[in-house]
């Protein structure tokens, strides 16, 4: 099973690739994390352009989208669980033999569309967090509740 992130923005600050770069070397082969970065819909000075940039970015995702896989959409209004529920999540997917692919939305969220075909609708947060930073909790996250599957001593109760 691969673990794909799809994420709108390019040429992140060096700490975010290297935090993210950090997680996804220690995912265990069987479950490679692997990074599309998306460009961002060009921006204009009026922000009543906002619906059309962000159906631009839902193509794009689109476009990147893994034939197959399914779609967790990361969204502040999603469902939480802690990490043994990710982690269960994680093996319900592993054993279905399916790739998942995480979509993280730009600064200015994602179009509705997108959060609509989402097989899971994800909230790492109830905060508003960069869009940057969510790339590396994710991968940390996702890191954490693969050990708890391999029985690496990496996650603490």
């Amino acid at each position: 099973m691969k673990l794909h992130i799809i994420a709108v923005g390019q040429r992140m600050p060096a700490w975010i690739a290297d935090g993210f770069l950090e997680y996804a070397k220690r995912m265990p082969r069987e479950m490679p994390l692997l990074l599309k970065e998306l460009k961002p819909a060009p921006r204009s000075a009026s922000a009543g352009d906002l619906p059309r940039w962000l159906e631009t970015e839902a193509e794009r995702i689109d476009d990147a989208f893994p034939e197959g896989a399914l779609r967790v959409v990361l969204d502040e209004r999603g469902r939480s669980f802690p990490t043994r529920g990710l982690a269960g999540h994680l093996e319900r997917w592993r054993g279905e033999g399916r790739d998942v692919a995480f979509i993280i939305g730009g600064a200015d969220g994602l179009a509705d569309g997108i959060r609509k075909g989402a097989d899971l609708l994800w909230s790492l947060s109830p905060l508003t967090l960069p869009h940057g930073l969510v790339r590396v909790i994710l991968a940390e996250q996702l890191y954490r509740a693969a050990s708890l599957l391999t029985g690496h001593p990496y996650h603490r109760d």
